[in-house]
């Protein structure tokens, strides 16, 4: 998710496209979010860790 909301970043600064770079925040946002959680040992999902 993280690697998807960086390239959705790049898209929308480098197409001037609006949807695009605040799709790019969000999903960057979110794969940080299961990235802590994961590192924190909680549950995440189904999965006990998220990488």
């Amino acid at each position: 998710m993280i690697i998807v909301g960086i390239v959705l970043l790049l898209l929308g600064f480098l197409l001037k496209v609006a949807i695009l770079w605040t799709l790019g925040i969000i999903v960057l946002v979110v794969g940080l979010i299961l990235l802590l959680l994961g590192s924190l040992g909680h549950t995440v999902g189904p999965r006990r860790h998220y990488w």
